[in-house]
């Protein structure tokens, strides 16, 4: 009998080392090896388990095969029957796949999940709970019920159609005895946290019980070609709890976005093998569930911003879409000496960069006054192109005018006060005519190769930031 094996395991990256190390070789953090205690013989009998649970046909191992002898026909994707996450994903879920989704605590993931497993009534579903009992599960479903059927309709009757199956299981080992009794065309797990395999002597929730659950789960869903959703926490650094190595494992990583202070949520995708990283899904938490905002920019502008100062609109792109949001700026006299500046929804090193071009470009003293930003509706924006409102904002509420009303803006500003050209500019310009905006101020350099005469809205071209400035205020 072999004897059980001591091993350090960094916290952060998931390195491993036979000694303690105090700085770790591979991504440089301090402190962070933890010790564990590993049991050689469970690992191999579990690993040898597990390919005999997928290899129940009698099949031997793969051989090397030639790359032009591979069949690569392309499979049907599993409609989730929501459009937002089925984009998200790059148009729906693949055999075979893993996809971990992280979040926030109480963010909405296992809402978001849930509602989407009791939408799929085509679909075999086995749902694998280790933090909610089957009871707390139920008590969701039925307040979801109305939200995925689109009526009032008796939530028993629905439930009791439903093919998706709930168990509250925590043992990897037992999970997968139930996988291969209940034949599921998908598996979640919620969350990949709480999962443990007697191949590891560590409790739930470290870093090899997490690793090790995680490298099962991808071998039995590539060799079943069954697809398995993960659900994941955020840590206090705002990543994903455990091992960087998980994000690796798996082939998909979505994060679910927000303030739970706010009614929107942000789906985005950071690591897809099977589509674009650049697709965005806007959800709208309610009552009964997630609503899905297919177009966010009526949601995100007020309807009584004219005639106030400090309230401009900017065209903005968050991954491949594009949407109208309102930047707010309140400038005041620093009443404690020093100035504050404060941003919400938006970097504030660049805050204060763009509040240094003002001041050494265009001449406006801001040296002595407080400037708060704010991103209407909860939303962070990372888009360079709201930098032309941002500045409207903030000189609107300094001279206390309020900006014409069917005004909206898009360009990037420079260390010299000129306006750059942004990507994607048919986009912006089309969203701001459909909401019925009638001028927009653009960057000079955007209007080569663009017809604005084709275009319902009028185009105010700027090359500094002193002309938008008289375009806006006069």
């Amino acid at each position: 009998m072999a004897k059980d094996k001591t091993v350090y395991v960094c916290s952060n990256c998931g390195q491993e080392s036979p000694k303690w190390i105090g700085r770790c070789p591979s991504c440089g953090e301090w402190n962070t090896f933890k010790e564990f205690t590993v049991r050689k013989e469970n690992t191999a009998a579990s690993a040898a388990g597990s390919f005999r649970q997928a290899s129940a046909d009698g099949s031997t191992r793969p051989r090397p095969l030639p790359v032009g002898d591979i069949i690569s026909d392309e499979q049907p994707r599993l409609d989730l029957h929501d459009d937002e996450l089925n984009r998200v994903l790059g148009g729906g879920l693949v055999p075979g796949s893993l996809v971990l989704l992280g979040g926030e605590p109480g963010i909405g993931k296992s809402t978001l999940i849930l509602q989407t497993v009791l939408s799929m009534t085509d679909k075999r579903v086995l749902y694998v709970s280790g933090e909610e009992s089957a009871r707390q599960l139920k008590l969701r479903a039925d307040r979801l019920v109305p939200r995925v059927t689109g009526s009032d309709a008796r939530k028993e009757d629905f439930l009791s159609r439903s093919p998706c199956l709930v168990v509250c299981e925590t043992s990897l080992d037992q999970i997968f005895l139930h996988i291969r009794n209940e034949q599921p065309d998908l598996v979640v797990i919620d969350s990949i946290q709480t999962i443990m395999t007697e191949a590891i002597d560590n409790t739930p929730g470290s870093i090899s019980q997490v690793r090790e659950c995680a490298a099962l789960l991808l071998k039995f869903a590539k060799e079943s070609n069954i697809p398995v959703i993960l659900i994941g926490h955020i840590n206090k650094e705002g990543t994903l709890a455990g091992p960087k190595v998980l994000e690796h494992i798996v082939d998909t990583v979505l994060q679910f976005e927000g303030d739970q202070h706010y009614m929107y949520r942000i789906l985005r995708s950071i690591k897809n093998r099977f589509g674009s990283t650049a697709e965005l899904g806007i959800y709208e938490m309610r009552q009964d569930g997630l609503r899905q905002v297919s177009n966010p920019s009526e949601l995100l502008l007020s309807e009584h911003h004219e005639g106030l100062s400090g309230v401009a609109i900017s065209s903005a792109i968050e991954g491949v879409r594009p949407f109208l949001i309102e930047t707010q700026a309140l400038v005041s006299t620093a009443a404690y000496g020093t100035p504050q500046r404060s941003a919400t929804g938006f970097d504030l090193r660049r805050l204060n960069m763009l509040l240094a071009v003002l001041e050494k470009r265009v001449g406006f003293r801001l040296a002595q006054k407080d400037v708060f930003l704010n991103i209407a509706g909860g939303l962070k924006v990372n888009d360079p192109a709201i930098d032309l409102s941002v500045i409207a904002a903030v000189l609107s509420s300094n001279v206390d005018t309020g900006i014409e009303n069917g005004v909206c803006m898009a360009g990037e500003v420079g260390l010299s006060g000129e306006i750059r050209p942004v990507n994607r500019i048919g986009q912006r310009v089309a969203e701001a005519a459909k909401l019925g905006f009638r001028r927009m101020l653009i960057p000079q350099h955007n209007l080569q190769g663009f017809d604005p005469s084709k275009q319902k809205i009028e185009l105010v071209p700027v090359r500094k930031v002193e002309e938008a400035l008289r375009a806006l205020f006069g």
